[in-house]
């Protein structure tokens, strides 16, 4: 597969989606990949892309669909003939009328198990990657053809997730050395359901005082969780961390993992855990199970915080239970690699470049 990608990603904020595209991006460059990554000025992704050795082009991209990004992402398609991948919304909307103009090849990725608003570019795209079998399905109930999609799970870098440097939750907490740490990462947004493990929390805070719930992410539901963690008398024991660039180095530094989503694409900071050999306590949402259900964590229902609680205290109580899940968790996550996810859509890039000469 000779032909350039250009990737289009809005990277206005730094979560799970846009570390996916900076891994993805390394992962192709490395096996030989010609790309360049159309993206906002000024944003961590632009800048980690950089730092990486990635080609960039940084535009001014404010609102979601700044008509600013059109001239950017045409000139480079007609720079070399080139595929396009679409990894947001927004950049699909914009990418796609740039695919129409110039009759280009389309890929989108699909990162979120949301229902599709409507079909659009979605149904148009020559390719759907969904980034588990649960995102897979959900598209399909939208009116994607299912021929159209392809399942490609994200990854990481195992490597370098397992040397992560510790960050010390602890002392910046002022926790004391030997407190225990239930780590979470997520945007502070509906669909994470922080709401759920405040309360599993809340269950836990007798039997377990020395067992703190730490949060790393940002977003819309802050104050309303600073409200109802006041409320329930757990201002010492769940701690909001805000956002943090490489919260992998948070979960190195915990006694268990903890995920409360009621929807999930794949969920990537559970992958981090496994591949740290943190135990892992989650819900069942979306595509987690296809990560954790042959035994590497304990699953159950969204929306329940006395069986999250359950669970958690299940890997705080049972060394053996721990063993046995990190154990999984260490061989499972060999899975779910950035070479792995590479690969898969180097092979869909491959599908779709015949287009380019006609044939």
């Amino acid at each position: 597969m000779s032909a350039p990608v250009v990737h289009v990603a809005s990277g206005r904020e730094w979560r799970g989606g846009q570390r996916q595209v900076w891994l993805l991006a390394q992962a192709l460059g490395r096996s030989g990949v010609q790309q360049v990554v159309v993206t906002g000025a000024g944003t961590e992704l632009a800048r980690r892309l950089r730092s990486s050795g990635v080609p960039v082009r940084t535009i001014p991209w404010k609102a979601g669909l700044d008509p600013r990004v059109l001239p950017a992402i045409l000139g480079e398609i007609r720079r070399s003939r080139a595929l396009l991948h679409a990894h947001d919304s927004h950049a699909l909307s914009l990418s796609g009328v740039c695919a129409v103009l110039t009759e280009t090849p389309l890929i989108v990725t699909r990162r979120v198990d949301f229902p599709l608003r409507r079909k659009g570019f979605w149904a148009r795209a020559n390719r759907v990657i969904a980034i588990s079998h649960a995102v897979a399905a959900v598209l399909a109930r939208g009116g994607v053809d299912p021929e159209r999609i392809t399942v490609i799970h994200s990854g990481i870098s195992v490597d370098h997730t397992r040397n992560a440097a510790r960050l010390g939750a602890r002392g910046l907490l002022g926790l004391a050395p030997h407190a225990r740490v239930a780590a979470n990462v997520g945007a502070l947004v509906p669909h994470k359901d922080h709401a759920t493990l405040v309360n599993a929390a809340k269950q836990l805070e007798h039997r377990h005082p020395d067992l703190h719930w730490v949060v790393a992410g940002e977003g819309e539901l802050r104050a309303a969780l600073e409200t109802q963690i006041g409320a329930l008398g757990l201002r010492g024991r769940v701690h909001l961390m805000g956002q943090i660039l490489a919260p992998e180095r948070l979960i190195a530094d915990a006694n268990l993992f903890v995920m409360s989503s009621r929807q999930e694409g794949l969920g990537t900071s559970v992958l981090e855990a496994m591949a740290l050999g943190i135990p892992v306590a989650s819900t069942t949402a979306g595509g987690l199970p296809e990560m954790l259900g042959s035994g590497a964590g304990l699953l159950v229902s969204p929306g329940d915080p006395i069986a999250l609680a359950d669970a958690v205290n299940q890997l705080l109580e049972n060394a053996e239970l721990r063993i046995k899940l990190v154990e999984r968790a260490r061989a499972e996550v060999l899975r779910f690699t950035d070479l792995r996810m590479a690969e898969e859509v180097r092979s869909v890039y491959r599908s779709c470049a015949h287009s380019l000469d006609g044939s």
